[in-house]
């Protein structure tokens, strides 16, 4: 028993307990911390995003950088499960429960499927996580663009949808002002800030964290200040929360799984699991306004994706933390064995 309660402490360590603490706040408090309340947390999580993005392009030396981009292995794997995989799982779980769930609401579930992976969060997980960084920025950022054209091309599959189109320069210019610019400009200063950098990893570290727990409150803000959580029957929430935990947990299960199979490295299973196993919120709001434009249960359609979202943004942030020790990993691996 005294054992069982070590391990939950354990794992309830300070980061987690502050991100909950956030969520408690957002869901009683929501107008403060929105997008566009009084703490403007819109600006100041990209704001946050990009330094996460330039202090990686510090640290980040060229040599691991090319190598990461010729990971093919790793960039299959993560493409392979974000547009192949999790579309295949949505479209079976369309058909499975036609009889039992709104048609626009397993609609939004293969919608959310058809998604790219994150790009922020991924990244600030797996290095929080110590895992393959360069991977990761390569991997998500090559999400986004694949699904510029792929996401809209799975759902017109769907729902016949043939005339949709993304504004392909607009978000192009966006990846490239809030990510790759930063990324880049940390990379010609990295002579002058890289040994600094290294005597200060603990600082970013923290940066990492506090990004994610303020991408993480202010999604429960926005969710919550929106009326998720009132404008649905309680059955119909409840239904959501189980389907995507489900999925989250299968893909993460299977993600795990395969990438260990094929014998990756701790660092690159990391990258593996994270980028593989993410949908983008981001992405997937303003490319719904458009596939389904005048729609009148977008709302419903953008459930699956809303609550999804917020369920990978805990989950995966335990497991970071989990990752992140890795003389436990090395133990649980070793006992599993046994």
């Amino acid at each position: 028993m005294l054992s069982k309660l070590k391990k939950l402490y354990d794992l309830i360590d300070g980061f987690v307990l502050i991100m909950l603490t956030a969520i408690g706040i957002a869901l009683l408090a929501p107008e403060f911390g929105s997008s566009r309340g009084p703490l403007h947390l819109g600006t100041v999580t990209s704001l946050g995003v990009a330094l996460v993005f330039f202090l990686h392009g510090a640290a980040l030396s060229r040599d691991k950088l090319v190598a990461g981009a010729r990971h093919w292995r790793l960039h299959v794997f993560v493409q392979a499960f974000t547009y192949v995989v999790f579309p295949v799982v949505g479209l079976l779980l369309m058909l499975s429960l036609r009889n039992s769930l709104p048609p626009d609401l397993l609609l939004g579930v293969f919608y959310l499927c058809a998604l790219p992976s994150t790009v922020s969060s991924s990244v600030a997980m797996t290095s929080m996580a110590r895992g393959n960084v360069p991977g990761a920025i390569f991997n998500a950022t090559i999400s986004g663009l694949i699904g510029m054209a792929v996401t809209p091309l799975l759902m017109g599959l769907v729902i016949s949808a043939s005339g949709a189109s993304m504004p392909l320069g607009k978000a192009l210019t966006g990846v490239a002002l809030q990510l790759l610019l930063p990324f880049a400009l940390g990379q010609l200063l990295r002579p002058l800030i890289a040994n600094w950098l290294a005597k200060k990893k603990h600082i970013t570290n923290k940066i990492d964290r506090g990004v994610i727990v303020l991408i993480v409150y202010s999604s429960f803000c926005d969710a919550t200040a929106q009326g998720l959580w009132h404008h649905y029957q309680w059955q119909t929430i409840a239904a959501v929360m189980g389907l995507a935990a489900v999925l989250l947990f299968v893909v993460l299960g299977t993600t795990t799984f395969v990438a260990r199979r094929l014998h990756f490295s701790v660092e690159d299973e990391i990258t593996a699991v994270f980028c593989g196993s993410k949908k983008s919120l981001a992405n997937g709001i303003p490319m719904a306004n458009i596939l389904f434009a005048g729609h009148p249960a977008l709302g419903l359609l953008v459930l699956p994706l809303m609550v999804y979202h917020q369920l990978q943004l805990i989950v995966c942030s335990v497991i970071a933390a989990r990752y992140a020790d890795r003389d436990a990993l090395v133990e649980d691996r070793a006992a599993a064995r046994a």
